[in-house]
């Protein structure tokens, strides 16, 4: 089945949509149930969306076809876990015993998916990967399960993507599911629902990676076109409860290239904008790139920018102004906060198989992309870097750039430049184009595991 959507948890191209819903939270296992925070009622409601609408072609089929099969019959290439894993040169650190083990990725999204368990148990098979238990935890009164209602089939796209994509880059963590009850929308309604999850979560201790496939663009915030940015200041609580207790948060860069959606969350804004939580300097902005494989999952040419369906987001804040570890990089980025950091696989031509069942009208194999399917792989990247360095890194951006400045010399750091000149320009907005070096549609580039995870966590030691 063919079909093309475009709906907005901030960073996917997959399936359906996706949903967050949070309920429970204790010290080991998440259970009982924890109210939500008195910050709720004080802080204006933003409404992020779903990345992952928007970005998938391909539903509902009966089992994974090769890439040519998928190049004759939609004119894409679609990739499996395994060939991501040799693009991505991440079996040397599972034959070192390094697959995420001991370490816990968080996931947060409205609404979730009532199939989770179910579909990552049916994916995990399909590909010979061991399942994990996914542990849900429900924020707020998360409503009943409707498979009529399109938001709520959006999110459990999302929440299916992001699950499969982390599992698939770190076999052995836990995953941690918050589901919550309000989703996200341009600028208004869910965020701060989404924020006291997360800071519950933190200050019990759950989680040492969050990721974050949602956004809402700065312009659409209370305030913003009067210059006040208190409205998404007011709701960085989680972030900074994170950054005190070394748990890395990331966020997918969006998929409207260099703008974004407008607050209806139909159109886009016709100049170049950027979106929250991606430009928080508090997060880790995860871009998007397109992979060149062939059916072994070796490289047939480098990585590209993300641009079909959807294109990597990246650009300058109007709410940040450029933080500290950006220092390196300012003749790009200027006064201003830059995004995205770095980029993994996130293009619809090139995307990824996911597995669902939520829908009983279109249950089976999807193809799905977006920078929702970059953020939570590069969860899965952080998982194994925490586990190689035997303690959470935390907040990476000091490493992160710091591996970069020597990336140009040193191919040990694991950072692969992307500069093929792509661009990420999208909706008649101009973008940026992918140069030797930091840019702002690629950030420092994309990685190669085998050597990027130890150097990450030998370089966050030092934090």
């Amino acid at each position: 089945m063919h079909s093309v959507r475009r709906t907005w948890p901030r960073a996917a191209a997959t399936t359906a949509a996706a949903g967050l819903a949070l309920t429970a939270v204790a010290a080991a296992p998440v259970t009982g149930t924890v109210t939500a925070a008195a910050h709720t009622s004080a802080v204006p409601h933003t409404v992020a969306r779903p990345a992952v609408a928007g970005h998938q072609l391909v539903r509902a089929v009966g089992s994974p076809l090769s890439i040519e099969e998928c190049r004759t019959k939609w004119k894409i290439a679609c990739y499996t876990p395994l060939q991501y894993r040799e693009a991505y040169d991440l079996n040397p650190l599972y034959k070192a015993g390094i697959t995420g083990k001991g370490r816990t990725i968080v996931i947060v999204d409205s609404f979730g998916s009532p199939t989770v368990q179910h579909d990552l148990d049916v994916y995990s098979k399909q590909f010979g990967i061991p399942s994990t238990k996914v542990q849900v935890v429900k924020w707020g009164n998360v409503p009943k399960w409707d498979p009529k209602n399109e938001d709520m089939l959006g999110w459990a796209g999302e929440t299916t993507l992001d699950v499969e994509m982390a599992h698939a880059v770190a076999p052995d963590a836990k995953i941690v599911l918050v589901e919550t009850a309000v989703a996200e929308t341009e600028g208004t309604t869910g965020l701060p629902e989404m924020m006291d999850a997360e800071k519950a979560l933190i200050d019990h201790g759950i989680g040492d990676v969050i990721t974050q496939s949602f956004g809402a663009t700065e312009n659409t915030f209370p305030g913003f076109d009067k210059g006040d940015f208190s409205s998404i200041k007011k709701l960085r609580y989680a972030f900074e409860a994170a950054a005190r207790n070394h748990v890395t948060v990331l966020a997918s860069s969006g998929d409207g290239g260099a703008t974004d959606n407008t607050a209806d969350g139909t159109g886009y804004y016709h100049e170049r904008v950027n979106s929250w939580p991606s430009s928080d300097p508090l997060v880790t902005s995860v871009g998007g790139t397109q992979l060149h494989l062939d059916d072994a999952g070796r490289r047939t040419a480098p990585e590209s920018v993300y641009n079909d369906n959807g294109a990597g987001g990246g650009g300058q804040s109007h709410v940040f102004t450029r933080p500290a570890f950006q220092n390196g990089v300012k003749s790009v980025v200027g006064d201003r906060r830059g995004t995205p950091d770095i980029s993994m696989a996130a293009a619809v031509n090139g995307g990824a198989w996911i597995y669902s069942s939520f829908d009983p009208t279109a249950t089976g194999w999807d193809v799905s992309g977006g920078t929702s399917e970059s953020s939570p792989l590069f969860s899965g990247i952080v998982a194994l870097a925490d586990q190689a360095a035997g303690k959470r890194l935390g907040n990476i951006h000091e490493a992160l750039y710091s591996l970069y400045g020597r990336s140009a010399y040193d191919r040990s750091t694991g950072i692969v430049d992307v500069n093929d000149g792509t661009d990420n320009s999208y909706q008649g907005v101009t973008g940026y184009p992918a140069v030797n070096g930091y840019d702002m549609a690629t950030g420092v580039g994309t990685l190669d595991a085998a050597r990027f995870v130890p150097a990450l966590a030998r370089e966050g030691r030092h934090g």
